[in-house]
């Protein structure tokens, strides 16, 4: 499925070497002042070319507004986003219409589908997540203005370089510092570094690891950390990861999480592996990809840390609206009654704002 969210819905679309990308955001409020700018934040800070250690493909992924606003102000109906694509090279995939690549979607998107895109990854490509983060960015927005959240990304490890502190077993050894660059750290202090990482030593290491990779032909992975600041409490359900979070629920702490990315699985080095007909060959694929991706992804994960948090909110908005408009009850336990007392003077005052 292209569509996630229960309230704030997006829909993505496009292919990577198609006329276009984007997105249809579905629930968004109206009244929320939005411009292509408020967009291309984001998207310029994970389009491609941004220096030696990303693809050369030259895209400036420039977002246009198709509907849903007006003089600059959402209506509270869908809003449409379109990137065009400007430096697609289809013939360079030439030898993957023959041969699956290793680790790649192109074998399991045909076995789902009966059909796969001949050029780029179709929809399996990273050039998907452009309607993720234009969708993120106005979540972002909106939670910003509304509640004062924040969001910020950045690499933690590329390959075997690891930040200090990042990636230990037992939370409770983490140092005072640890706690601290989650409570301070900002994007504009991330993106002055290629790699987006905030340790210096560590990110020099982590560019060195990713050229080597490069000079080779072949990939390496890594991790991204994000934290999510000033997030209500009594948001979220089901699951009980921590950081922040308590029986699958916000606690009004900082929200911090990792996400692993694997190494891209296109890469010019030759690699042993069959044609889609069970025939024994080689493939060296060409084209222009990423020797890692993580640089990249820091907007990507904060786009979807965006997206489900204001998906989280307005649910438990509802929530709360909907137990507003109910009569008081007289024999309610004085605990129970001050909560539900408090819940109606915060729906009152947002829907007041």
């Amino acid at each position: 499925m292209s569509t996630f969210g229960s309230i704030f819905r997006v829909t993505t679309y496009g292919e990577s070497h198609g006329k276009s990308v984007g997105c249809i955001v579905d629930g968004c409020p109206p009244g929320l002042p939005l411009v292509e700018a408020d967009i291309q934040i984001q998207l310029s800070r994970r389009r491609p070319g941004q220096s030696n250690l990303t693809t050369p493909r030259d895209e400036k992924d420039l977002v246009a507004i198709q509907s849903g606003t007006e003089f600059g102000i959402t209506l509270g109906t869908p809003i449409g986003l379109m990137v065009r694509n400007q430096d697609q090279r289809p013939h360079d995939y030439s030898e993957t219409d023959l041969y699956p690549r290793p680790s790649h979607a192109d074998w399991t998107y045909l076995q789902k589908y009966g059909v796969k895109a001949s050029s780029g990854g179709g929809r399996a490509s990273a050039r998907e997540t452009i309607g993720r983060v234009a969708a993120g960015a106005i979540a972002e927005k909106y939670l910003k203005l509304a509640h004062g959240i924040e969001f910020v990304a950045f690499v933690s490890s590329v390959s075997s370089v690891v930040m200090p502190f990042i990636h230990m077993e037992d939370d409770r050894l983490f140092p005072q510092d640890f706690w601290e660059l989650l409570s301070t750290i900002k994007r504009e202090d991330i993106d002055k570094d290629p790699v987006r990482c905030p340790n210096k030593e560590v990110s020099e290491r982590m560019r060195e690891r990713i050229l080597e990779a490069k000079a080779a032909n072949d990939s390496v992975g890594g991790t991204v950390t994000c934290v999510i600041r000033n997030v209500p409490s009594g948001i979220g359900t089901k699951t009980n990861y921590s950081g922040g979070i308590q029986g699958g629920i916000s606690n009004g702490e900082n929200i911090y999480f990792r996400v692993a990315f694997k190494p891209p699985a296109t890469i010019s080095q030759a690699q042993n592996t069959a044609t889609y007909d069970g025939v024994d060959g080689v493939l060296a694929a060409r084209g222009r990809h990423d020797p890692c991706v993580v640089p990249r992804a820091v907007p990507i994960v904060e786009s979807m840390a965006a997206l489900v948090i204001m998906d989280a909110l307005l649910i438990q908005q509802s929530r709360k609206t909907a137990a507003s408009l109910l009569p008081p009850i007289s024999n309610m336990p004085p605990t129970m009654n001050a909560m539900f007392s408090h819940s109606t003077e915060e729906v009152k005052a947002e829907t007041s704002t």
